[in-house]
């Protein structure tokens, strides 16, 4: 509901601005750098993931 919100919010904006150019400049940027921390923190989880199927594996081979 809020990333509807900030949208709508960003296109009011977009619409009232003489300067669309480096609006766009500006979100393309800004979607680029979500999108790498997007994946940066998607690739901890699955190192995290891995982390415990290894150590749970460790312990029941052990058994």
């Amino acid at each position: 509901m809020l990333l509807g919100a900030a949208a709508g919010v960003a296109a009011g904006y977009y619409l009232a601005s003489d300067n669309k150019e480096e609006i766009i400049e500006d979100l393309k940027a800004t979607a680029v750098k979500i999108k790498d921390d997007v994946r940066g923190e998607i690739n901890k989880g699955k190192e995290i993931v891995d982390f415990v199927r290894n150590t749970i594996n460790d312990l029941l081979n052990r058994g």
